[in-house]
């Protein structure tokens, strides 16, 4: 696992747009197909907006049509962290940078889309950067 990264929330403010603040540090949801990453079939690895850790790889990338990128696995166990969310009166599970802690979107299961692990990250795109493969 890499490097944890801490900040204050003043340095965190000042790297980030108000925008990206508002999602990856008060765990805000960007509007659903607005998004840079939804549609995208660019091959690569998407990354943390916050800290740059990977994330994600293209390849387990989806269309699920909720509007916002979904894929079926992080790149790696270790990259996530899962935390329960009660927040709106419903029961989720928040997904988090385990690098740095900054909110990226939801998991959710039993969805029926068919995917390997039948889990769908829905990822708001303001939280990712994408490196495309060369």
């Amino acid at each position: 696992m890499s490097k944890q990264v801490m900040k204050s929330d003043a340095e965190w403010r000042e790297q980030l747009s108000p925008e990206e603040y508002a999602v990856l540090r008060k765990a805000g949801t960007e509007r659903p197909w607005a998004g840079a990453y939804v549609e995208t079939k660019t091959e690569g690895v998407y990354r943390c907006r916050a800290c740059n850790a990977e994330l994600f790889r293209s390849t387990e990338k989806f269309d699920s049509h909720c509007g916002w990128p979904s894929f079926w696995s992080p790149s790696d166990s270790d990259t996530v962290a899962l935390i329960e969310d009660r927040a709106l009166g419903m029961k989720r599970t928040e997904v988090r940078c385990a690098t740095c802690d900054s909110h990226l979107g939801h998991v959710f299961e039993g969805e029926g889309y068919g995917t390997p692990t039948d889990q769908r990250y829905c990822i708001n795109s303001i939280s990712l950067s994408l490196e495309p493969t060369r």
